[in-house]
């Protein structure tokens, strides 16, 4: 359990108001994590609870005691407790506005890059209709191709004819900011499910995602094969947490995703142009889908420069999961 999640553990297990100090000795007496190998824990939980309410997570707020000290609780529990409408409370929300959804699409395409995988965002507003409920969910947010790489003429020739499919596999992604509620998870992975369902693999894709849906989201995985990314600051950290199942592709689908977004169009048709090119010109049209592709990160010092400017935590990319 990472500390972020045992500090929410502590404010969900205890549902009162606690004090940095309270959270503190909650964790170890729970041991809820490891804190040996901090030199101050207390400054450190106070800290990481400074952060939620600086980074304008929703689920942690704050009063202040008797005008002085801080009192940290779960915003879920703040009718319980009587406290919304006491002047006390403070709704703090970050002053800088929280990070988009979309602004995950750079780390988890710099993630795939890394993979040797190619990726594209789909904008579902892009396309025709696009205010038509009905296509809501068929939508994916990206949309990667993996090429298999083969050495010699003759492989290549070999294996086109033998099975083009066996050259490539398409993946499809639907990507959320947080997965903290078994609602959010079944809502998210649904929606994976739906707009996914025609390629090869689907991935449910995360930036937080709460340890104790672990369970559900195994379950959920066995019986309907979408897999779960976890993706991080350190976009090159981040972790499959269950495998997607293998489909054959729903040329059906991708006929009518084509025919309503171009951008998915242009994928799938840059995909066939490598996939029936001559030997010498594969590369050229690799280089061409590469440049038609989502962006990604060359070095640390850009993921670092990037996460600050959209107000993506970093606490990852120095610290690990601590």
């Amino acid at each position: 359990m990472t500390l972020k999640e045992a500090i929410i553990k502590s404010l969900e297990n205890s549902k009162s108001q606690l004090s940095y100090t309270e959270v503190y000795e909650y964790i170890v007496k729970y041991n809820y994590h490891d804190l040996s190998d901090k030199k101050t824990p207390k400054d450190t939980i106070a800290s990481r609870l400074g952060e939620f309410i600086k980074n304008g997570d929703s689920r942690v707020r704050r009063s202040k005691n008797n005008g002085k000290t801080y009192l940290y609780y779960l915003s879920k529990y703040e009718e319980e407790l009587n406290l919304q409408a006491t002047e006390s409370t403070e709704l703090l929300i970050n002053k800088k506005e929280s990070y988009q959804e979309r602004d995950l699409h750079k780390l988890l395409s710099s993630y795939l890059n890394s993979q040797n995988i190619y990726s594209k965002t789909i904008f579902h507003e892009q396309s025709k209709n696009s205010k038509d409920n009905h296509q809501k969910w068929i939508h994916p947010d990206m949309i990667s191709v993996k090429l298999l790489n083969l050495s010699s003429k003759v492989n290549q020739s070999f294996m086109k004819t033998l099975n083009t499919g066996d050259t490539f596999k398409i993946t499809s992604y639907e990507i959320k900011k947080e997965i903290n509620t078994d609602h959010e998870l079944k809502k998210s992975y649904f929606q994976a499910v739906s707009n996914s369902s025609w390629a090869n693999y689907g991935y449910l894709v995360a930036f937080e995602i709460s340890s104790s849906l672990k369970t559900e989201m195994e379950r959920l995985n066995q019986s309907f094969g979408i897999g779960i990314i976890e993706l991080k600051s350190n976009p090159y950290e981040s972790e499959i947490l269950f495998q997607a199942k293998y489909n054959e592709l729903d040329f059906t689908t991708i006929d009518k995703l084509c025919k309503i977004n171009t951008s998915f169009e242009e994928f799938i048709d840059i995909t066939e142009k490598i996939l029936t090119a001559s030997q010498r010109y594969i590369q050229s049209t690799k280089k061409e889908l590469d440049e038609f592709c989502d962006d990604y990160f060359k070095n640390d010092t850009e993921i670092k420069e990037y996460c600050n400017d959209k107000n993506i935590p970093i606490e990852n990319l120095d610290e690990g999961n601590n």
